[in-house]
């Protein structure tokens, strides 16, 4: 495999085509932040404004300063968007909004913590960025918000009837992972490794399933498995994303053992997960073959997708993992033969499960300037170091 022009398609791809992608469609010149639902071409076709996208925007234009080069255009992007959200993005209390009108006036409650997850990261990676303290403040104190909430992240806004069947969910110990990484220059060490071992376990042990070597998304409040739709759901996308947030932390710790067994669940999840009969990586599956209570089940989305491919080529980078190269190859094919948009730039979200494109949109109420540039740039900086 020619890592060195594999280096060059991703780095080309992030630079030349998504980014300015966002650059040109997104801004609102008038009220502030984002537009994130954007056609084919890039043209606005809804004004509403969702506030983790918003965040997200924030901090990946922040990222590529700090990261990548530091273009004052990009810093200006970032500026803007946390300007909107420092205004109307949160109640006050930094517990932040789920969407918002165009003006910025709040539409859904503060029910999502991962409005808040992404806020946290949007305002540590301009602090790094800038140096302003009120930055800093906004992603600490958002951060401490969201810990206290963390066995009840919805908290007045859950609609299911306590204690009939109580679960809990993947994605926060997850996120948590990524998260702690991404601020911990504002934290105290202590807080940091607590935070990190306690995901760790979590991630690893707890939403773990060994005998089917599968993670779920969903346990009881014991870490005991529930036999019900919740309980037996699978996000094969979830589950590969944090594989690469784990090694990550276990590249930190000089952690072999954690690290083997992150990439294991990689490729458990694949051959699971990968549809043998039309190629691509599956939505939502059973953990016991049964029919899923989502009918999207069987769709192909991009986030999915470049997810895999971060984190097979960081196994192969960390392990010399065969598999995972041989995986990288099979996933790279399908990925840019079916997301990458060759008359336009950006990537297309959805397809069905034959592979061809459900929505034509590049930018919605769920995917925005986030899972493909970040993507990209981690595979480009990792292939740089396999060259």
């Amino acid at each position: 495999m020619d890592f060195e022009s594999l280096a060059k398609q991703y780095q080309k791809e992030l630079l030349d085509k998504v980014i300015p992608f966002w650059e040109k469609n997104s801004k609102d010149e008038l009220f502030g932040g984002y537009f994130t639902c954007l056609d084919r071409q890039g043209k606005v076709f809804d004004t509403d404004k969702f506030v983790w996208l918003q965040a997200r925007q924030v901090w990946m234009f922040s990222s590529l300063y700090n990261r990548v080069e530091q273009k004052p255009e990009w810093l200006e992007m970032a500026e803007h968007g946390a300007r909107f959200l420092m205004e109307h993005g949160h109640d006050g209390q930094l517990n932040w909004y789920f969407s918002l009108n165009r003006e910025g006036k709040p539409l859904v409650q503060p029910y999502n913590i991962f409005s808040d997850c992404f806020a946290t990261m949007a305002f540590g990676q301009l602090y790094q960025a800038t140096g302003n303290d009120k930055y800093a403040a906004i992603a600490k104190q958002t951060f401490m918000n969201i810990l206290a909430r963390e066995n009840n992240p919805k908290g007045q806004y859950n609609k299911l009837v306590p204690d009939t069947r109580p679960l809990k969910g993947f994605s926060l110990p997850m996120i948590l992972c990524n998260l702690s990484l991404e601020i911990e220059h504002l934290l105290e060490s202590d807080l940091v490794s607590q935070t990190i071992d306690e995901a760790i376990y979590e991630v690893m042990e707890v939403f773990y399933q060994p005998e089917s070597g599968l993670i779920l998304e969903n346990v009881t409040p014991e870490g005991h498995f529930s036999d019900s739709f919740e309980g037996r759901l699978l996000n094969p996308g979830h589950a590969i994303e944090a594989m690469w947030f784990i090694m990550d932390l276990a590249e930190r710790k000089k952690d072999e053992k954690l690290m083997q067994k992150a990439v294991k669940i990689v490729l458990d999840t694949l051959n699971y997960g990968w549809d043998q009969k039309f190629g691509g990586i599956f939505y939502f599956l059973d953990v016991k073959g049964h029919p899923t209570q989502q009918l999207e089940w069987d769709q192909k989305l991009w986030w999915v997708h470049i997810e895999t491919l971060i984190s097979l080529i960081k196994g192969y980078q960390h392990t010399g993992s065969k598999e995972c190269l041989q995986w990288f190859e099979k996933v790279h094919d399908y990925t840019w033969s079916h997301f990458a948009d060759s008359e336009n730039n950006e990537w297309f979200g959805y397809l069905n499960r034959r592979g061809e494109v459900l929505l034509p949109l590049k930018g919605g109420k769920w995917k925005g300037c986030f899972h493909v540039p970040r993507g990209l740039y981690q595979v480009w900086q990792t292939l740089e170091k396999l060259k």
